[in-house]
């Protein structure tokens, strides 16, 4: 069984069991968020989709870690005319690992 998700903007192919770095949910690690935006759930044979979203099923999972990916260095120049600018980022994340699918 299978599920793809919707957060952060992204979409995400989970099953339980399934650890994987989404982008910043509130909370603290070891607490346990529901994610309400499921839009496809596989079960043996039967397939729901939803349009958009398919009511009443969620899924759960626990914060593993809240932290920041890797910097990453944004270098702009103009030939010739002196400018130069560095810039840096890092991105924040959240790991999670997927609990269950609820609803199905």
């Amino acid at each position: 069984m299978y599920a793809i998700i919707k957060t952060g903007g992204k979409q995400y192919q989970v099953a339980p069991g399934d650890v994987l770095r989404v982008e910043t949910i509130n909370g603290e690690k070891g607490e346990t968020v529901s994610i309400p935006e499921v839009l496809f759930v596989a079960r043996d044979q039967e397939v729901l989709v939803g349009r958009p979203f398919l009511e009443g099923i969620s899924v759960t999972a626990e914060i593993l870690h809240q932290g920041r990916n890797r910097k990453v260095l944004v270098f702009k120049h103009k030939r010739r005319k002196g400018y130069k600018k560095l810039v840096g980022h890092r991105q924040p994340y959240t790991q999670i690992k997927i609990k269950e699918i609820q609803g199905v």
